[in-house]
């Protein structure tokens, strides 16, 4: 059987460590994970050309929204957000799904949270999409978004909407707050939070969807002051495994192997 991620570019990806490593730890000897890049105009005749012993694709940017428009069906949580980054293909199905809103969950939940009455979110693209899910799954009351561009809060409006959240639209020269949050979400590109030094609740918890080059400054900081830190890593795999999952139909993944794996790629880390 095959699966592989798609994106542009997408010769940066971890994915295929990931996924293969859970592949070869459950003896599933004839599957294989590859990397393809291909852009929104591609998708559908990449997928149409699909055929039986394709059992799912993980999907990066720029694919999320248009993954919804090759799909048969959707799940809740791809519907709300309005991205998919993951297409299940397994038993002639197209379903999107949207792993990395759980993925969060997940690896949150390793940290002993598994509820949060206000999150901070910094950014407005894309991830904070699965952000706001991610936070609408931890009770939060609300969600304060710090984004550069206000225009960028309101595109989430409707997300935030379709998930019953109170979303509130903060300037990002006002960043600082943020850290008063029970959780912050950075969700931006390199270096865009190097220069913000949060005010730190004692027991705020930071997820920096960022992993390389690690720390971030921002996590760096976070860390100096006794704030639990998590970093891209840990959703990379907690998405990667709800999808292989999916892909197999194994439940129980192997999940020590493929974490092994992908700290094995990534020069000057450890578990």
């Amino acid at each position: 059987m095959k699966a592989a991620v798609l994106g542009k570019p997408i010769g940066h990806s971890l994915s295929p460590v990931i996924h293969n490593a859970g592949f070869a730890a459950a003896g599933l000897a004839d599957w294989t994970y590859t990397r393809h890049e291909c852009d929104e105009s591609g998708l559908a005749a990449f997928v149409d050309g699909l055929d039986a012993t394709w059992a799912g694709l993980s999907l990066t940017m720029p694919l999320k929204e248009t993954a919804l428009d090759v799909a048969a069906e959707a799940t809740p949580v791809a519907e709300a957000i309005g991205a998919a980054n993951t297409l299940v293909l397994r038993g002639g199905r197209r379903l999107a799904d949207n792993t990395d809103a759980p993925g969060i969950l997940d690896a949150l939940a390793e940290t002993g949270m598994k509820e949060a009455e206000h999150v901070a979110v910094l950014g407005a693209g894309g991830s904070a999409r699965a952000a706001l899910a991610a936070a609408q799954q931890l009770g939060a009351a609300s969600v304060t978004v710090y984004a550069r561009r206000r225009e960028a809060v309101a595109e989430l409006g409707p997300v935030a909407a379709r998930l019953g959240l109170t979303l509130h639209a903060a300037d990002w020269e006002d960043a600082a707050r943020a850290g008063r949050a029970d959780l912050v979400v950075a969700t931006v590109p390199k270096g865009v939070t190097d220069d913000l030094v949060p005010d730190w609740s004692s027991d705020a918890v930071l997820f920096d969807i960022l992993y390389d080059p690690w720390p971030t400054p921002l996590a760096a900081g976070a860390q100096a002051r006794g704030v639990r830190v998590l970093d891209g890593l840990a959703l990379l795999l907690a998405q990667a495994v709800r999808q292989w999952t999916q892909f197999t139909g194994i439940e129980d993944a192997p999940v020590a192997a493929m974490r092994r794996a992908l700290y094995d790629a990534v020069p000057s880390r450890t578990e």
